[in-house]
């Protein structure tokens, strides 16, 4: 029986990596017999850095740049073994992970960071950008990197801005740079939201960034003055150009971006469908399972790429039903929670229950 493992990372949990090997323990425990095969996976958001490490060969490049409220933080991308693309987490340089919880204003937060990486990996050379922008603790449309990029935003009086959440409305001319120091951005991209409106980024993901109804108002109406700076405002409406605060339509207008789904780019480059074809089982797994599993996150892009393979999950939580887990496209969902635990109990738990649960999973 060859058994492919191939799982998300738990949200504030364990990563991807550390995932799978606990539900390898538990197989193994099992059923002793089974091969093996452990794959780490990503849909393109936090975590994709350590996920594509071998596949890309990448060689890691530190750099001091702002973090999203403009403090020096230290921040790490890829550069692949050939030198010809970089890999860049936006979530290093302009992440909710970098905030405190008293922190989080997407009013005065910035991408600049991000833009700081780009701009770095393009000085070393590199003309292809891989952009993975899940995690993000912004809302500026993406402006805050092309300032760094050598974009300029200016007010009424042709005076600099500093783009930021809150100071997008103030932004009356944008002024290219000379030109574009790279020649491609592929954005890694799990979500299909518009850039403004009431399933634009403000109004869906604003809220976790610590976005009140005043302040979210505002900005989702700063987001959509932007984007009418911005070709006539075509670009907001773009499938995914709301992610990441807005990122995905700053990629398409000031980065010669192209917005593609993450969890199929991560699998062609870990050479996912050739395991899958070999496997006899595919376990896959990640920290909620709901009717949205089947929208571009990780478990549907497994399920769409297993061919005949039977795919099985493992979560923490359990928001689906039957029909909706069979619609994922999966054969079985198995909780790793038993009883009622705190949040806090999962978390700490979770490698031994993820060990747990997957002994009890049957190899047919």
């Amino acid at each position: 029986m060859l058994v492919l493992i191939a799982c998300d990372s738990f949200k504030d949990a364990l990563p991807a990596a550390e995932v799978c090997h606990a539900i390898a323990r538990g197989i193994t425990r099992a059923h002793p017999e089974a091969v093996i095969t452990e794959m780490p996976l990503s849909d393109g958001g936090e975590g994709v850095l350590e996920v594509l490490r071998r596949a890309l060969a990448l060689r890691p490049v530190a750099v001091t740049v702002e973090d999203p409220l403009g403090r020096p933080v230290e921040a790490r991308y890829g550069i692949s073994g050939d030198g010809q693309t970089a890999l860049v987490e936006m979530a290093k340089a302009s992440g909710l992970e970098l905030l405190t919880e008293a922190e989080r204003d997407p009013l005065k937060t910035s991408t600049y960071g991000t833009g700081q990486l780009l701009a770095d990996a393009a000085a070393r050379g590199v003309r292809r950008m891989l952009l993975a922008i899940g995690g993000s603790a912004t809302n500026d449309a993406g402006a805050g990197a092309a300032a760094a990029l050598g974009w300029q935003f200016l007010d009424a009086a042709g005076l600099a801005v500093k783009p930021m959440g809150g100071t997008l409305k103030d932004i009356i001319h944008i002024v290219p740079p000379a030109a574009i120091p790279f020649a491609q951005v592929d954005v890694l991209c799990d979500v299909t939201n518009p850039l403004y409106g009431p399933k634009g980024a403000s109004w869906t993901y604003g809220r976790q960034k610590g976005g009140t109804d005043e302040s979210l108002t505002f900005l989702d109406d700063a987001l959509r003055h932007i984007a009418q700076l911005v070709n006539g405002g075509g670009l907001g409406d773009t499938p995914g150009a709301g992610a990441a605060g807005g990122l995905g339509f700053g990629a398409l207008a000031f980065m010669n971006g192209r917005l593609r789904r993450g969890v199929d780019m991560v699998m062609e480059m870990v050479d996912f469908d050739d395991a899958a074809a070999k496997a006899d089982l595919i376990i896959t797994g990640e920290g909620r399972i709901d009717g949205q599993s089947a929208q571009g996150k990780l478990i549907s892009g497994v399920c769409s790429h297993a061919g005949k393979t039977p795919v099985v999950a493992l979560c923490g939580k359990l928001d689906a039903s039957q029909a909706e887990i069979k619609a994922i496209g999966l054969k079985a969902a198995y909780v790793i929670n038993d009883g009622n635990p705190s949040l806090k109990e999962m978390l700490a738990a979770t490698a031994e229950n993820l060990e747990r649960t997957a002994a009890t999973i049957p190899l047919i």
